[in-house]
């Protein structure tokens, strides 16, 4: 995806690996990274980029678009916990419910959303 933009800056890298944080204070990760661990409240959170592979936790399909939104539907979203102990709330790479099961193991994707009106590819992560 070499004419690829991503969605936000700062949440995932080509790799891909979503960027978190992890707290020096209590130890424990964050998704998205913020100033301050919402655990404990220190500000001692530095940069962490997460488990590229995880396990579904809970899944369901988008059939209508949210507002503002340019991508085609339905999508998968769902719950997805990594091995760092952190759920995350994620877009699928499946999005047919019938197709997932609990406790399926899943791997982060780049995935394309839609064109800008430059026309280049924006993209976010899911897992599949």
């Amino acid at each position: 995806m070499a004419d690829a933009v991503a969605v936000h800056e700062g949440l995932f890298t080509t790799e891909p690996r979503l960027i978190g944080g992890n707290c020096a204070a209590c130890g424990r990760h964050q998704f998205p990274r913020g100033p301050l661990c919402p655990y404990c409240g220190s500000d001692e959170v530095d940069e962490a980029l997460l488990s590229p592979s995880g396990t579904l936790w809970m899944w369901t399909a988008v059939t209508a678009p949210p507002p503002g939104y340019r991508g085609d539907v339905p999508y998968g979203f769902g719950v997805v916990e990594l091995p760092e102990g952190l759920r995350v709330i994620t877009r699928l790479a499946e999005s047919d419910p019938s197709a997932l099961t609990f406790g399926q193991a899943v791997t982060l994707q780049l995935v394309r959303l839609h064109s800008d009106d430059d026309g280049n590819d924006v993209v976010t992560w899911a897992f599949g």
